[in-house]
């Protein structure tokens, strides 16, 4: 059993993760966002779940509002963009399955582990 503290201090940074799936913290500051129209993990799912703030995910078709306890599934290859529209940072708990980013928060290829 493995256990880390989040502090939500980062933009992004990938905080504990196995072969098989890995967990990041996010926090993106009132009016910024993360992703645009090439932002997609092209061989893992996203689990986003919202810890606090409020904002907005952006999909090719949709938008969905984002607030604390919203839980998003942004499945492998799709498009997405996730905007803070509130006045304060919004903090999430990302979970992809198989891990999408390396240590040092580069994105990983297809396929490939960390």
């Amino acid at each position: 059993m493995r256990s880390r503290h989040l502090n939500f201090l980062a933009d992004f940074r990938p905080v504990l993760s196995n072969a098989r799936a890995q967990i990041a913290e996010m926090t993106i500051a009132p009016g910024d966002s993360e992703g645009d129209s090439g932002n997609r993990h092209k061989g893992a799912d996203q689990w986003l779940f919202v810890v606090a703030g409020s904002g907005l995910a952006i999909s090719r078709s949709r938008r969905i509002p984002l607030k604390a306890h919203t839980l998003l599934l942004i499945e492998a290859g799709d498009i997405h963009e996730i905007r803070n529209t509130g006045r304060t940072p919004l903090k999430t708990v990302n979970f992809y399955a198989p891990p999408a980013y390396a240590k040092s928060g580069r994105p990983l290829p297809r396929g490939k582990r960390s």
